[in-house]
């Protein structure tokens, strides 16, 4: 049941939304101090392209100093916007019966969307 509703995922806009996370990723990584925060950009692209079937899993280094603080930076600067577009499309979603599975996809991912340092897929 996942692999169908990844594949409905991807051709209603998940492909294109996990590309452009994954491109800004990439554009992010050119510069070393953007490094950190490229690869989550990356992560958050891939787990927005197959979000059926996978959780996200907070890891054991979650609470140290280091990922506190680029968790801060990440909500201050993209974090709350990528969270707040999540939730109105799965606002949006959860209007319908059918696009109820789609909405709680969003609503899974606005917590790796507001705090992506300490968190892994699974």
């Amino acid at each position: 049941m996942s692999l169908l509703g990844n594949i409905i995922w991807l051709i209603f806009g998940g492909f294109i939304a996990g590309i452009g996370y994954i491109l800004g990723g990439l554009l992010i990584c050119l510069t070393i101090i953007g490094i950190p925060f490229g690869q989550q950009a990356i992560k958050l692209g891939i787990a927005t392209m197959t979000p059926f079937g996978r959780e996200i899993v907070v890891t054991p280094s979650a609470g140290t100093f280091l990922n506190t603080v680029f968790n801060i930076l990440w909500v201050i600067f993209v974090g709350w916007e990528i969270a707040l577009a999540h939730l109105v499309s799965g606002l949006l979603l959860a209007i319908t019966i059918i696009g109820i599975p789609f909405a709680l996809q969003h609503f899974k991912l606005i917590p790796l969307a507001l705090f992506p340092f300490g968190r892994k897929l699974s």
